[in-house]
C-alpha cells in the first residue's frame, strides 16, 4: 500500500511540472510562430465534414465460407457449386494484396449470367458456403473547411446561425470562456504517463484510413505500411490517414499519445475516397494474422446488417483486437449511431469541444437495431475532444480538424498508450477489460444525458490506475438503472410508471471480461426492498444466451402491479445475476462474477384516459435492411429513412412537446389486436411503411367506435415517383424501386376504409398560413376523399411529383386538402379520426418548420371534442374544387415481403401472414428484502472491483520522449498476448526500484514534516509582538524566544 501511495504521489508530481512547463511556454510571446514540442502554437482551424455512402457494386458478390481456406479449396467449392447450376458466365474476381498468400474465409465471384439467381441459390446451397452478399462500394467524402479564425481568449460571437455546439444545460448565464489547449495530449495529462516512462511501446496499432508517408517527419516507428486498394501507392493524397496516424503516435510538434507504438498503416481508401467491403475484409484478415493489438476506424455508416463486415469485426474482438470507432457525424439528431461504433464489442466515441460540452455534429444513440419490439442500447461508450484538435498536416507541418473521426484516434491514442503501460498484465487485457476501465473512469457531464455521453468524458490518468490493479469481472453498462434521474436517464426520467401501461423496456449492455464467451449461469434474480416500495414493480428480464465476442445484453421490463393503482413515490430494489466463463488455459474451475444491478423507478397514479397517447411503433419499417425512401424528396443527400421513427429518436421533440403538455406517451411495440384501447384517449400512427393485419383493421374499427381516436400524419406515395428514386437491389443485381413511398398510403387507404376517407397519389409541397401559423408541407399527399359532415382545411400547393418526373420547376399551384377532422357517429361514445398527409414537420430528421402546435391542438380535439378556432375558421367550403387525384395501387412485383413481419412470399407474389401471438412477459419471481438502498446510485455504485493489494506498476523505460529523430535500441515486441507467459519481473513495485526523482521527492517530503512537527511542538506564546525582523529569525531558527 506504501508503494502505491507514494506512485500516486509521483503521478501528481510529473503532472504538475509538465503543466508548469506548458503554463510558461503559453505565457511567452512567440513572435516566429516557432512550435514547443509540448505546446504548439495557435493556428488556423478547419472542421472537418465527412459523408458517407454505399452502393452494390453490379455482378459482384462476396462469398463467405464457414473457415479459412487456401485458394485452391476455396475455387474448388465455387467450382462444384456453381458448374451444377447452369451458370456459364461466372469468374473469381482476383485479389493482390499482402493477405492474398493467406488461408482466407470469402472470395468475390462475378457473375456475368443473365440466371444470375439459380448460381446464387447454388452457392447458398454448397454445405462449406456460410452465406452469399453483395459486394459493396463506400464512398467517403471529406471536405476540409478552413474557418478563417484563430483560437483565442476573447468574445465570441452569439449569434444563433452561429452556434456550433449543443449546450449541457450547466451554464445560463454569460461567462468568461478559457482559451482552448493547444496540445491534446496535455489536456488529457498524457505526460503524466510519458514521465513515468509509459510511451505506447510494445503495442501493435493499426490505422485504417488513407494511407502515411513513409518519410513524414512526424513518426517514430512506422513499422508496416499496406495497400488494399486498386492504386499502386502507399502514400496519404488526401492528409486525413496522416492526421489520424499522428492523433495516435505523433512524436514531434503536435504530439500524438503513443509515440514509441508500433505503426502499422493500411491504405483502405484511394485518394477517390473510395473503398469496397472486400478491401476491408482482406485488410481486417491480415490484422488478425499480424496479432494487432489497437485498430482505429474513423469510418461508419448506418448498414448494421452488412453481415460480413459485422462479423469480421466479430472475429477480430474475438482475437483480442481492441477496435475503436467514430460514433458518426450526424448529430443532433437522436438514433444516428454508426456501425461498427454501436456494435456492443466496439468501442464507440463521440466529440465535445474544449468547453466539456457535446459537440452538435456528434451523433446520438440510441441504437436502433432493437426496434420495433424492443429498446435500443446506450451509445456512445465514452466521448473526448473532437473539436480543433492539432495532429500531424500531410506536409510534415500541424492542422486542426473537427469530427469523431478526430475523437475516435484520440481514444485509439489513449488506449495504446494505457496498453503499453500494463505490458505486465497481458493475461488480463483485452477488449472488455480495456472498455469497462475507460467507462468506470469517464467523468460524467453534467446536464448531458446518457444518449450522448454515454459514461463520460475520457480519463486517462484514472484509467490507468484502474487498468493497473483490474481483477478480471463482467459489468453493466449502465450499472444501475434510475428511472428518476434526470436528465442523465433520459428518456425514462421524463414519464413516471404506473398501473396498465405498456412496460418500459431498458437495454442494458454486459461486458465480460472474464473471456472472450461466456453465459448467464443462473436466472437473474429481481430482489424488491420492501421498505422502498420495491414489491409494486413488476420485473421482466430476457438476456443473450451467449455473450460473445466479450458482450451481450440484458432487457429489463418495467410494470406496476395493480396493489400500485394509488401510490405516488419511488420504489426500489436490484436484479442479481451470474456470469460465467469457461476456465482459461491451466485452469480447472469456470471462472464467475456476480452482479448487482440497483433499480428504482418513480410511480404515479394512472393517468386519465384522455391524456393517453400509444404511439404505434410496430407498423414502421427503415433501412436497413430494405430501401425506404426518405419522406422530403427535396433531401438528396441523404435518400435512406434509416433513424429508427421512434420517439426518442427522430420524433424526439415532439415527444418532449407532449409530455411539456401534459400527456403521456406510451409505445406499442405489437400488432393492434395486443392492446386495451379502453387505456388510451388516442393512438398516433406517423409515417407507417408495413402493411396491417386484416385482424388489424377490424379490431380498430371497434376500437373507434367504443372511444379510441386515432391522428394519422401520412406521406407521399406515387409510383411513377418511386420508379425515378430507384435503387440497385444488392441481391438480384436488378434495378428496382422502393416498395414504399414516404409511407405505405394504399396500406392506410385500406386502414380508413371503414370510415370512407382515402389518400391520393400525388406529391405536394409548399409553404401556407394556418391561423398565425406558418406551415411547410414537405412532399405529402392529399385528401382525396373525406365524409361529407367531416372538416376539411386545403391550400395552395405545388405538384412536386409532376416537378421531379418531368425534371422541370412548374409554379401551377393546386387546391390541396391536406388536414380532415371527423366526429365518428357510429355510436354515442364514438372516437375522432383526423387526418394530415405530411409528417414532416413533426419529424426532427429534416425539419424546416415545426408544427407541433398543431399535433396540440389536434390532441385537444381528439382528446375533449371541442374543435379549435384555428380549425373552424379555416374550413374547406367546396370540397368539389379540391385538385383531381387518383386512388394510388400498390407497385406490381414490390417485395416489400422481404421485409415486412405482415406479408410473405408466395410464388412471387405477396400475402399475409397468420397474426402473430401478442408478447405476454414472464414476471420474475420477486424475493423481497427488508433493505433500504442509497440515495444516489451513481456516487454510490461501484462500477469495478479493484485489488487493492496490488501495486500500481512502475515501468522501466526512458523517462523522457524522443524527437522524431532519435534511434529506438530495442526494436522486439513486449506486448505479445497471444504468445509470451507472464513475466513478474517486469511489474517492479519494491521501494529499492524507485528512480530518483521519486527517492528525492520522499526524502524532501520527510524533511518538511520534521520541521513543520518540530515547530508546533516549540512554538512560542509570546506576551507581546516583537520586532519583524526577531520574530523572522525566531521562526527560521524554531528556537524558544523569552517573553520580555
Amino acid at each position: 500500500m506504501m508503494a502505491k501511495w507514494w506512485t500516486c504521489m509521483y503521478l501528481v508530481f510529473a503532472f504538475a511540472v509538465s503543466r508548469s512547463f506548458c503554463d510558461t511556454f503559453d505565457g511567452e510571446e512567440q513572435e516566429d510562430n516557432l512550435e514547443s514540442p509540448l505546446c504548439c502554437n495557435l493556428t488556423t482551424t478547419e472542421k472537418l465534414e465527412i459523408e458517407y455512402s454505399s452502393k452494390a457494386v453490379e455482378n459482384e458478390y462476396i462469398v463467405t465460407f464457414d473457415g479459412y481456406y487456401k485458394n485452391q479449396a476455396r475455387a474448388s467449392y465455387i467450382n462444384a457449386a456453381l458448374n451444377n447450376s447452369g451458370i456459364k458466365k461466372w469468374k473469381i474476381l482476383s485479389r493482390e494484396n499482402p493477405a492474398s498468400d493467406y488461408p482466407s474465409d470469402f472470395d468475390v465471384v462475378i457473375l456475368e449470367d443473365t440466371e444470375i439467381l439459380s448460381g446464387l441459390d447454388a452457392l447458398n446451397d454448397h454445405p462449406s458456403v456460410k452465406r452469399v452478399t453483395s459486394q459493396r462500394m463506400v464512398l467517403r467524402t471529406l471536405k476540409f473547411i478552413n474557418k478563417n479564425e484563430y483560437i483565442r481568449t476573447g468574445r465570441n460571437s452569439l449569434s444563433q446561425n452561429s452556434q456550433f455546439w449543443q449546450a449541457t444545460g450547466r451554464h445560463t448565464s454569460r461567462r468568461l470562456l478559457r482559451a482552448v489547449p493547444r496540445q491534446i495530449t496535455s489536456v488529457l495529462q498524457a505526460d503524466a504517463l510519458w514521465n513515468m516512462g509509459i510511451t505506447g511501446k510494445g503495442v501493435k496499432v493499426a490505422v485504417f484510413d488513407t494511407g502515411l508517408s513513409k518519410t513524414h517527419p512526424h513518426f517514430r516507428k512506422i513499422k508496416e505500411r499496406t495497400n488494399w486498394t486498386n492504386e499502386k501507392t502507399l502514400d496519404d493524397g488526401l492528409g486525413h490517414g496522416t492526421f489520424v496516424a499522428g492523433v495516435i503516435a505523433s512524436s514531434k510538434e503536435c504530439l500524438g499519445f503513443a509515440p514509441d507504438s508500433e505503426l502499422h498503416i493500411f491504405r483502405v481508401f484511394t485518394n477517390n475516397q473510395v473503398s469496397y467491403t472486400s478491401w476491408f475484409l482482406d485488410a481486417f484478415n491480415y490484422a488478425i494474422l499480424k496479432k494487432i493489438n489497437v485498430l482505429n476506424l474513423s469510418i461508419g455508416g448506418p448498414d448494421f446488417k452488412d453481415h460480413p463486415f459485422v462479423d469480421k469485426v466479430w472475429e477480430l474482438t474475438a482475437n483480442k483486437v481492441i477496435m475503436v470507432s467514430a460514433i458518426g457525424n450526424d448529430g443532433p439528431l437522436y438514433g444516428t449511431l454508426n456501425n461498427p461504433a454501436d456494435q456492443m464489442d466496439v468501442i464507440g466515441v463521440g466529440g465535445i469541444n474544449f468547453e466539456d460540452q457535446i459537440a452538435k455534429f456528434s451523433s446520438r444513440g440510441m441504437t436502433t437495431w432493437e426496434l420495433p419490439q424492443g429498446y435500443g442500447r446506450v451509445k456512445p461508450d465514452i466521448v473526448t475532444y473532437g473539436a480543433n484538435v492539432r495532429g500531424s498536416n500531410i506536409k510534415g507541418s500541424c492542422r486542426s480538424l473537427s469530427g469523431t473521426s478526430v475523437a475516435s484516434p484520440v481514444v485509439a491514442g489513449a488506449v495504446t498508450l494505457l496498453a503499453s503501460g500494463v505490458l505486465h498484465r497481458e493475461e488480463v487485457i483485452n477488449p472488455a477489460s480495456i472498455k469497462q476501465a475507460l467507462m468506470a473512469s469517464a467523468r460524467r457531464l453534467p446536464g448531458v444525458n446518457m444518449f450522448e455521453q454515454g459514461h463520460g468524458k475520457l480519463n486517462l490518468v484514472k484509467a490507468y490506475q484502474i487498468l493497473s490493479s483490474y481483477k478480471p469481472q463482467a459489468s453493466l453498462s449502465p450499472s444501475y438503472i434510475d428511472l428518476s434521474e434526470c436528465p442523465y436517464m433520459w428518456p425514462y426520467c421524463t414519464q413516471p410508471l404506473y398501473v396498465g401501461a405498456m412496460p418500459v423496456v431498458v437495454n442494458v449492455t454486459i461486458l465480460n471480461g472474464l473471456g472472450v464467451s461466456g453465459k448467464i449461469a443462473s436466472k437473474p434474480q429481481w430482489y424488491p426492498y420492501t421498505p422502498q416500495q420495491g414489491q409494486l414493480l413488476d420485473i421482466a428480464i430476457s438476456h443473450s444466451e451467449l455473450l460473445w465476442p466479450w458482450s451481450g445484453w440484458l432487457a429489463v421490463s418495467f410494470s406496476v402491479n395493480k396493489d400500485g393503482a394509488n401510490y405516488e413515490g419511488l420504489a426500489q430494489g436490484h436484479i442479481s445475476l451470474t456470469i460465467e466463463s469457461p476456465p482459461a488455459h491451466g485452469e480447472t474451475e469456470p471462472k464467475q462474477t456476480v452482479i448487482v444491478l440497483p433499480i428504482r423507478a418513480k410511480i404515479i397514479p394512472t393517468p386519465p384516459r384522455n391524456k393517453r397517447i400509444l404511439w404505434d411503433q410496430y407498423h414502421n419499417l427503415r433501412y436497413p435492411p430494405g430501401y425506404f425512401p426518405r419522406d422530403n424528396l427535396k433531401v438528396k443527400n441523404d435518400p435512406l429513412d434509416w433513424n429508427g421513427d421512434h420517439i426518442h429518436t427522430n420524433f424526439k421533440d415532439m415527444y418532449q412537446n407532449l409530455r411539456n403538455a401534459g400527456y403521456y406517451v406510451e409505445v406499442l411495440g405489437s400488432s393492434f389486436t395486443c392492446f386495451d384501447a379502453s387505456q388510451y384517449g388516442s393512438l398516433l400512427i406517423v409515417d407507417p411503411e408495413e402493411e396491417y393485419f386484416p385482424e388489424e383493421i377490424a379490431k380498430l374499427k371497434r376500437d373507434v367506435d367504443a372511444g379510441l381516436s386515432v391522428i394519422i400524419f401520412a406521406d407521399w406515395y406515387n409510383v411513377t415517383v418511386m420508379r425515378k428514386v430507384k435503387f440497385y437491389d444488392e441481391n438480384t443485381r436488378q434495378w428496382w424501386m422502393p416498395d414504399t413511398g414516404g409511407s405505405n398510403v394504399p396500406a392506410l387507404n385500406d386502414l380508413l376504409a371503414s370510415w370512407g376517407i382515402e389518400f391520393g397519389d400525388r406529391v405536394f409541397e409548399g409553404g401556407f398560413k394556418l391561423g398565425d401559423h406558418d406551415m411547410v408541407y414537405a412532399s405529402g399527399t392529399s385528401i382525396s376523399k373525406f365524409p361529407a359532415d367531416g372538416l376539411i382545411i386545403s391550400r395552395q400547393l405545388k405538384d412536386q411529383g409532376e416537378q421531379i418526373v418531368t425534371e422541370n420547376d412548374g409554379k401551377e399551384k393546386h387546391e390541396v386538402p391536406v388536414l380532415g377532422l371527423l366526429q365518428s357517429k357510429a355510436t354515442e361514445k364514438s372516437g375522432r379520426i383526423v387526418v394530415y398527409g405530411d409528417s414532416n414537420c413533426i419529424d426532427a430528421s429534416h425539419l424546416e418548420q415545426p408544427c407541433y402546435w398543431m399535433l396540440d391542438a389536434i390532441l385537444e380535439y381528439t382528446s375533449t371534442t371541442h374543435l379549435p378556432s384555428v380549425f373552424k375558421d379555416n374550413a374547406m367550403k367546396d370540397f368539389s374544387s379540391r385538385v383531381s387525384t387518383d386512388v394510388p395501387q400498390r407497385m406490381e412485383g414490390n417485395r416489400l415481403f422481404r421485409y415486412s413481419k405482415v406479408l410473405e412470399g408466395h410464388l412471387g407474389e405477396s400475402q399475409a401472414r397468420a397474426l402473430p401471438q401478442c408478447p405476454h412477459l414472464v414476471y420474475a419471481h420477486a424475493v423481497p428484502l427488508n433493505i433500504s438502498a442509497p440515495t444516489d446510485f451513481y456516487q454510490s455504485q461501484k462500477l469495478l472491483s479493484l485489488m487493492e493489494e496490488s501495486a500500481l506498476p512502475v515501468i522501466k523505460v526512458n523517462n523522457f520522449v524522443r524527437d522524431a529523430s532519435g534511434q529506438d535500441s530495442v526494436e522486439e515486441d513486449i506486448w505479445n498476448w497471444r504468445q509470451k507467459q507472464h513475466d513478474p519481473s517486469s511489474q517492479v513495485t519494491k521501494p529499492e526500484n524507485f528512480n530518483l526523482t521519486s527517492i528525492l521527492l520522499v526524502c524532501l517530503t520527510l524533511v518538511v514534516i520534521y520541521l513543520c512537527v518540530r515547530c508546533y511542538k516549540q512554538r512560542p506564546k509570546p506576551k507581546r509582538r516583537k520586532p519583524r525582523i526577531k520574530r523572522l529569525l525566531s521562526i527560521l531558527q524554531c528556537g524558544r524566544v523569552p517573553a520580555v
